[in-house]
C-alpha cells in the first residue's frame, strides 16, 4: 500500500444479492471513519475496491466470483462505429464540471431512478439517498454536468485518482433515450482523461451473466482484474 496508516477492514453478514436473486453476497469495506488519501484511494481502486458514498468497498463472496473489476486504458481506448455515432449525436452538449451537484441535478436524478429503475434497489429516490450515495463527495470527486440548449440533461460523477478517473455514476434524462447518454458519460471520461493525460477509467465491476453490468465490455480494450492481476481483452 502507499499508506502508512493501518487499514481496518469489516465485513458484511451475507445479505441477498443486488445482481441474482437465488445468491447471497458479502462485502468487504475499510473502516468508514477513516478518511483514505488521494493515493491509498488509488492504490485500493487498484485492488479492485469502489466507492459508494463515503464507503470504500470489494464484493467478498465466498461461493461466487461473478464481479470483476474493469478499468478501460485509455491510450489504446478505440471507440466502435456505434460509439462514434454517439459522440456526434451528442456533439450539441455543452459541459460543466462542478464540485458539488448543481440544484437540478437531484430532481434529474429523481426522474432517471423513476424512468429507468424502478425495479432496482433504489427505487422510490429520495434526497436523503441521493445525498447518501452521490453527495458525499471528497477533494477528488468532479461533477460533470451535460447540457441541452441551456437545460440539464446528464450529470456523471467521477473521482479523479492519481492513474485515472473512477466512473462512480452517471444519471439522466429518461426521455432522452436516442441520446445514449450512459455511454457518452463513460466516452467523455475516457476522453478527459486521456486529455489528463491519465492511463485509466475505472467502470466499476464487471459481470458477465448480469445484462446490467456486461455492457463494459463494449469498450475495448478492457483490463479486468482476475487473480489480484489485471488482465487486457483486446
Amino acid at each position: 500500500m502507499t499508506d502508512s496508516k493501518e487499514i481496518k477492514l469489516y465485513a458484511t453478514h451475507p445479505h441477498p444479492c443486488s445482481y441474482f436473486g437465488d445468491r447471497e453476497a458479502q462485502t468487504i469495506f475499510i473502516d468508514p471513519d477513516m478518511s483514505p488519501s488521494p493515493l491509498l484511494y488509488s492504490e485500493l481502486s487498484r485492488r479492485g475496491f469502489r466507492r459508494s458514498g463515503n464507503h470504500i468497498y470489494r464484493p467478498d463472496c465466498k461461493r461466487c466470483k461473478e464481479c470483476i473489476a474493469s478499468r478501460v486504458p485509455v491510450m489504446t481506448f478505440k471507440a466502435s462505429r456505434s460509439q462514434r455515432r454517439t459522440i456526434n449525436r451528442n456533439a450539441d452538449l455543452s459541459t460543466e464540471v462542478l464540485p458539488a451537484p448543481s440544484a437540478q441535478a437531484y430532481p434529474l436524478y429523481e426522474r432517471y431512478i423513476n424512468g429507468r429503475h424502478r425495479d432496482g434497489d433504489m427505487f422510490p429516490p429520495s434526497r436523503e439517498q441521493f445525498d447518501s450515495f452521490l453527495g458525499e463527495s471528497s477533494a477528488t470527486t468532479a461533477y460533470v454536468h451535460f447540457y441541452a440548449e441551456g437545460a440539464l440533461v446528464a450529470v456523471a460523477v467521477t473521482d479523479i485518482l492519481d492513474d485515472g478517473l473512477s466512473a462512480i455514476y452517471t444519471f439522466y434524462d429518461p426521455d432522452l433515450n436516442k441520446r445514449s447518454l450512459g455511454v457518452y458519460g463513460i466516452l467523455w471520461q475516457i476522453s478527459h482523461a486521456k486529455s489528463l493525460n491519465l492511463p485509466y477509467v475505472y467502470l466499476g465491476y464487471w459481470i458477465r451473466d448480469c445484462q446490467k453490468m456486461a455492457y463494459k465490455t463494449d469498450y475495448r480494450p478492457i483490463e479486468l482484474l482476475i487473480n489480484s492481476r489485471w488482465v487486457r481483452l483486446n
